[in-house]
């Protein structure tokens, strides 16, 4: 171990909050999370996909889930969640028919049914409803904006609609998880109370939240999917934002599964013994670009000047290789990467003279404030990752400076649009996003999509990229699909509507008494299968 972790780790350790002891053979995994404080425990989680993996699926089902079972080679699929099968009306484009399953529980014993099916839409969709759940629904309805109407045909039937054909609705709705109605009314009727005593139906039972310190989940003995109860007795999930934290926690025994170990602790690390997997997953880090009339990247040259500028192969090699670079939303080689003419290495003669052309040079840089975090889902090392971009921007005649913020102010700014307070002024946004499914690109580059409607922050706007976009989701014809939204990935390269910087590799470290895991290549993970030896 490098003098300088050692201490570091010293002094992180006794920081580390008091947490339940229990002895790993008993079957409890614990797990140290990147994020600064506990997402949100009702069903809504905050704190990005972190949130989701931690405290949205094990203790809840979505409407339709993830298979994170199967084809570890390839990226996650959908399977039946709360919802056993689906399809869409073929008279009406916009008129989905879903079959609701029958038979499960909520954890507090009570019923989980259609009406509580068009009860959990209504904390999402309607401001009207007494239980409307104004700060959570957005982080639902930023990404899941095209529903429309939802309504109970019978017992086992839910209908929806949409306000445009969306063929890929059935991917989104693993956002839309499902709590206990009865549980919320239990509690006051109040989603923070709820939040302390949640009640889903997921393969884990929340049993205690201690605010800023841990969550600890015990197995559900009665979950519907009898191949998915889980083998740990328990879990105790906990935030720890720095990485010396989180190793010195795993090294000294409290923690037994780190998310985003230090690039530089992994070598040392394995040799003590400790398994370290990386596994690429729908993952991008890029810097969301503020597009719009006096931002230096309203210009396209400035854009693509940016792309050229940056030592991608640099940056991975810095980062010990838990990252590949990036040129796009997609790595060459995926159905949707398509065939861009733009090909972004590191050229910073290139960015120079495209920096030239845009009226840029010696004596007036190119200038631009990006928003950055400390820490967060997906986002790696974010400062030093910034400090080198820094140095490659500077090169060529760009000065970046930064706006450094909290992760959950930049979950915030994401959805807001770019001249709002919330967005601080800055342009650009440099946030880990996921590709998770055939969506994506809508949610990011459409012109429907503008924030605060959905995740285009820049409001990057272009007429033939947006067409491409609605064309590909009206389609029900898979083939059809893959050929659009590769033209339109090719599209969205060559006008540079991002900075495209690297793919996260999904670094996580684990003691050897960790059993069970496979990755797969998702941002979540099925904690059913593992064990503790």
């Amino acid at each position: 171990m490098l003098r300088r972790e050692l201490l570091a780790g010293i002094a992180a350790a006794a920081a580390i909050p008091a947490l339940p002891v229990h002895a790993a053979e008993g079957g409890t995994l614990r797990i140290a999370m990147t994020a600064a404080d506990l997402p949100s425990a009702h069903g809504i989680p905050n704190n990005g996909f972190e949130g989701y993996r931690f405290l949205g699926y094990p203790p809840y089902d979505a409407l339709v889930n993830w298979d994170l079972r199967h084809n570890p080679d390839k990226p996650a699929d959908i399977t039946p969640g709360l919802f056993t099968a689906w399809k869409i009306d073929e008279a009406n484009p916009l008129r989905w028919v879903f079959t609701v399953r029958q038979g499960v529980k909520f954890h507090d014993g009570s019923d989980f049914t259609a009406e509580a099916v068009i009860w959990n839409l209504r904390r999402i969709y309607d401001d009207k409803a007494p239980h409307y759940d104004a700060p959570a629904a957005p982080i639902v309805k930023a990404a899941v904006s095209m529903v429309d109407t939802y309504e109970k045909i019978d017992d086992s039937t839910i209908v929806m609609t949409t306000k445009y054909p969306f063929s890929f609705l059935p991917y989104l709705l693993t956002r839309v998880l499902m709590v206990s109605p009865a549980q919320y009314d239990a509690v006051g009727k109040s989603w923070a109370e709820f939040g302390k005593k949640p009640s889903g139906t997921g393969p884990f039972k929340i049993t205690r939240v201690v605010p800023g310190q841990y969550v600890e989940m015990v197995r559900n003995e009665n979950y519907w999917d009898k191949e998915r109860i889980p083998k740990l007795e328990k879990m105790v999930v906990s935030p720890m934002s720095e990485a010396t934290t989180r190793i010195a926690a795993l090294r000294s025994g409290q923690m037994d599964w780190i998310e985003v170990p230090a690039p530089d602790s992994i070598p040392s690390l394995k040799q003590a013994g400790y398994t370290v997997t990386l596994w690429p997953y729908p993952h991008t880090w890029p810097y969301c670009l503020n597009c719009e009339e006096g931002s230096a990247f309203h210009d396209v040259r400035v854009r693509q000047a940016a792309n050229y500028a940056i030592d991608r192969e640099g940056l991975c090699k810095m980062l010990n290789g838990i990252a590949k670079p990036a040129v796009g939303l997609y790595p060459p080689g995926h159905p949707l990467f398509g065939d861009p003419i733009q090909k972004y290495t590191y050229d910073p003669a290139k960015a120079k003279a495209l920096l030239a052309e845009a009226g840029y040079g010696p004596g007036k840089p190119a200038k631009a404030k990006i928003m950055i975090s400390t820490s967060g889902s997906g986002q790696m090392q974010p400062i030093p990752m910034n400090e080198f971009l820094q140095q490659n921007f500077a090169a060529v005649g760009m000065e970046i400076d930064f706006d450094v913020v909290e992760w959950g102010t930049m979950l915030v700014a994401i959805r807001s649009d770019p001249h709002a307070p919330q967005s601080h002024g800055v342009q650009g946004i440099n946030i880990s996003l996921s590709s998770v499914d055939p969506s994506t690109m809508f949610r990011y580059y459409a012109k429907d999509s503008f924030s605060p409607t959905n995740y285009n922050w820049g409001h990057w706007d272009n007429e033939e990229v947006t067409a491409l976009l609605k064309k590909a989701q009206a389609s029900f014809d898979e083939a059809a699909q893959t050929k659009i939204l590769a033209e339109a990935h090719s599209k969205i390269v060559d006008d540079a509507a991002w900075l495209f910087i690297v793919h996260d590799l999904n670094p996580r470290a684990m003691s050897k008494n960790v059993h069970g895991f496979v990755p797969v290549q998702s941002w979540f993970v099925d904690f059913t299968q593992i064990s503790m030896a």
